[in-house]
């Protein structure tokens, strides 16, 4: 009987470098929303990878970026607190961009840690093979890294031989979840961040990243279906117009689009319920970001 391994690695990187991808690559579910909007990830996201032989939990951290109110600076602490917390770090990086000082910064953070820490250049599909060893070199020249992995998340390249790499190097450990769980996350958790990953797809300029999903119900059945109701959370009357729409239609859609993303990970039929409510500068209002999730204590 083989060993059996386990540990858990945060996934680290700036805002839209593909971390969200990877994750759901990897689970073959969508537990972590996607967008091309940056900092679309707010909170620390646990991905169970369970194989026979292996548990690796990934932890999806919010992009690192400059905080510019109170849930920029949670964003920010609940990514670098995973850091001393993992047993290992996969400092993930855009193969399409050139080192920023994004990446500066987030490279002096890990200076810190005593954990070993993979450089992922990710989105090579999107790249010339001969420009990738140059950037490679500009990395490795500020930080030893323990490996380096080229890959693709959304194409899957190399992201086999990574996991590989991974299991190796964990230490042999007890599985921690049942092998058919991919995120400890509550289902309601969950559901939240598929509708709020259709606002960011529909809407536009700062709506976006105004939003905040609170999941009121979910449960009881009618007519065979999961009664679900959420508000959707905005800081002014004109966002909330945006995201009605004229007619209702774009809060329709939003609605439309969710919908099917939740049956499809639930498994079941799904009535969802959506309203919008303001919140006049909810992002820099501490109660009120507790209220959604947001609490700084949970990172100590």
């Amino acid at each position: 009987m083989s060993e059996h391994h386990s540990g858990f690695v945060a996934i680290i990187g700036r805002p839209n470098v593909g971390k969200s991808t990877f994750m759901n690559r990897i689970l073959g579910e969508k537990i972590a929303i996607m967008s091309p909007k940056a900092q679309t990830t707010r909170n620390k996201i646990n991905g169970i990878y369970t194989t026979p032989d292996a548990q690796i939990v990934f932890v999806d951290t919010p992009g690192i970026h400059k905080p510019k109110n109170e849930l920029d600076d949670y964003m920010d602490k609940a990514a670098l607190s995973t850091l001393n917390q993992v047993d290992a770090i996969l400092f993930m990086v855009a193969a399409d961009e050139q080192k920023g000082a994004g990446d500066a910064y987030i490279m002096r953070q890990l200076a810190e840690v005593k954990k070993p820490v993979y450089l992922i250049l990710n989105k090579i599909d999107l790249v010339k093979p001969d420009d990738l060893l140059p950037l490679i070199e500009s990395y490795q020249h500020d930080y030893d890294f323990a490996q380096v992995f080229p890959i693709s998340a959304t194409m899957g390249n190399n992201v086999d031989d990574l996991l590989t790499s991974l299991t190796a190097a964990l230490p042999i450990g007890p599985q921690y979840y049942p092998e058919d769980q991919l995120t400890d996350h509550p289902e309601y958790f969950v559901v939240g961040e598929l509708i709020r990953e259709k606002v960011l797809e529909l809407t536009r300029d700062e709506v976006p990243h105004a939003t905040a999903v609170q999941v009121e119900r979910m449960k009881d059945r009618e007519g065979g279906k999961l009664q679900i109701e959420a508000y959707i959370i905005v800081e002014r009357d004109s966002q909330k117009g945006i995201i009605i729409g004229r007619g209702g239609q774009m809060l329709k859609q939003i609605g439309i689009r969710a919908r099917r993303d939740i049956e499809n990970l639930l498994g079941d039929k799904v009535n969802l319920k959506l309203w919008v409510r303001v919140q006049k500068n909810w992002r820099d209002n501490n109660t009120y970001l507790k209220s959604l999730g947001y609490n700084t204590k949970d990172l100590r």
